[in-house]
Order: structure tokens, then sequence, then C-alpha cells
């Protein structure tokens, strides 16, 4: 991999919503633009280091923090009447404002985690955009993705499950992430803080399987557990607001024809493989690299990430 080196250059765009959104870029300006896109949703660009993927001298490397987190203002738990515009086709606008402000007329497509979902429905959206698609920890958030990682996954961890479904204190018929998704979204202060902590301990505990897995909270920021908790159960509990015929594996087949390349870990119990096994399964122009000894992302996915984007380079 590369040196994380420092961003050349970084500024904000604002979107209709009234939001602004942090954006920064580093390595080649003549290089081949590539977006990064984090995951989460919620997560941001932290400290950087998804910029080691990327060889500067050949790459235009944008971050982005998505609206609502990180360095985009305002964060959503200040603005959480802002949730109802925080969507998928929110984040796409957003992507497409900071690409025209920098005057890129197509780039690579690159992400983890939710990152890839983003990714995959950005392409989706602008395919005339798009040189490529490279994307670790593959997801789709379709609705029996988001089954799986807060409810089905109990079965793993029955332990830790009960303790986030009793944390819930959900109604009669409401899924776990709908009550927890309605508390972060409604509750009071201290209803939504504890809540977003018995979130943390979920998601702390279905990467324990994880080879490279450290003990320890997810976020030990207690705003940035708020963030995070906030907008991924909005988002999870909308199915990522990509409903029926918009769910991403129903419409594969308009994405077949641009090179893409799925990295994922066969340890990943959070995001089985059968995710990227479909999607690749239904395209013949991508590759699928199943990492046989780690689980959602880690160093070797990372280095065959970097040895992805090395085929893209001009």
């Amino acid at each position: 991999m590369f040196p994380v080196i420092d961003p050349d250059a970084h500024g904000w765009v604002e979107n209709p919503d009234g939001d602004s959104i942090y954006w920064e870029t580093s390595g080649n300006p003549d290089g081949v633009p590539v977006v990064w896109l984090h995951g989460g949703p919620g997560s941001g660009l932290g400290q950087g280091n998804y910029r080691k993927r990327y060889d500067p001298t050949k790459f235009r490397l944008i971050g982005i923090d998505q609206r609502g987190c990180g360095r985009s203002t305002p964060s959503i738990v200040d603005a959480l009447d802002r949730l109802p515009s925080n969507t998928t086709d929110g984040l796409i606008a957003d992507l497409e404002l900071v690409r025209t402000e920098l005057g890129i007329d197509r780039w690579l497509v690159t992400g983890g985690s939710w990152g890839s979902t983003l990714a995959l429905a950005y392409a989706l959206a602008h395919p005339e955009r798009v040189i490529g698609i490279v994307l670790g920890a593959v997801t789709t958030t379709g609705r029996d993705e988001v089954d799986w990682i807060t409810e089905t996954m109990g079965r793993i961890f029955p332990e830790a499950w009960d303790a986030l479904e009793r944390s819930s204190n959900r109604r009669p018929g409401e899924r776990v992430v709908d009550a927890y998704a309605r508390v972060l979204a409604t509750g009071t202060v201290e209803e939504r803080i504890a809540a977003a902590d018995a979130w943390d301990d979920w998601e702390s505990t279905h990467v324990s399987l994880d080879p490279n897995f450290v003990p320890g909270p997810l976020h030990t920021d207690p705003m940035q557990r708020l963030v995070f908790a906030t907008l991924v159960t909005h988002y999870w509990a909308n199915d990522a607001f990509l409903p029926g015929d918009r769910a991403i594996l129903n419409r594969v087949v308009e994405l077949a024809h641009i090179p893409a390349v799925f990295i994922h870990g066969r340890h990943d119990v959070s995001g089985p493989v059968i995710t990227p096994w479909l999607l690749h399964r239904q395209w013949p122009a991508s590759r699928l690299i199943v990492v046989e000894g780690e689980g959602h992302g880690g160093p070797e996915s990372a280095e065959r990430m970097a040895e992805a984007f090395s085929g893209f380079a001009r």
C-alpha cells in the first residue's frame, strides 16, 4: 500500500437542503479521479487512512464526508429535523455537486461497507460518470441483509442480541432496527444516548469473529457513537431508501458493462459473502476476490483493493 499523504485542497459545497458537504483532494491533480465513499452510514472519513489504497502519483483522490457526519454540517444529532431529507438520493445528489465543483467529468467510484451500497446506487443513477468500481466489504443494504444483521444473526450471538432487543424497548410488532431508529430520531437526549450505547455494543459484537478484531467499543467518542447509530438505523430501517424495483440486486443488469472488482472477507459475519457473489454472478465485467483470512475488511483486503486500482491507472 501507499503512505497516507495530507490533502492538498479541501472545501465545502452547499446542497439545496442547506447542508455543507465537506470534500478533500489528494494525490496527482492530473491523475485518474477516484472518489472514496466511507462506511456507516455516518462513519465519516476519519483520519484519512482510506488514502493508503491509492498510488498518489497516479490518482487524484477525492474524499467526502456524507451529509450529517464528519466535517459536513450540520451534524445530524444537532439537526434531527433533517433526517427525512438524509436519503440515498440525497447523498447521490451531493456527490454530483462535488463532482461538478471539482470539474470532474468521470471518476472511479470506490467504497467499503455502506460505502459500497452508495457506490452501486450512484453508478445506477449516473452510469455515464463511472470509469469503474472497486468495492470492499460489499453490501447492498437490502431488506434481507438488514434483517440478517439486526435479527437473524442473533442465532450466533444470542446473549448480545438479547441485550440489544431488551434495550430497544420495541413496540408490539416493531422490528428491532425500527425501534432504534424511532428512539434515536425522537427520544429524549438520555434515551438517544442509551440507544446509541446499546447499538455500539451490538456493532462491536458482530465483528468480533474477524481474525483482526480488537476488543473494545466500535466508537470511543460518545458524539460519534450517536451520529453513527442515528444514521445507520435511519438508513437500515428504510432499506437504504431503495425499495422494491429500486433494490440494487434487482438492477444489476444495468451495471453489467462497467468494470468492477469486489473484495470480501470469508469471515465477514456481518455481511456474508453471498452478497458480492450474487452481484458478481450477474455482472460479466466484474471480478470477485474472497479473502479467506479476514472479516469485514482488513489489511489484506486493503492490499487487494490497492492492486485492483492499479488496473485503472493511466
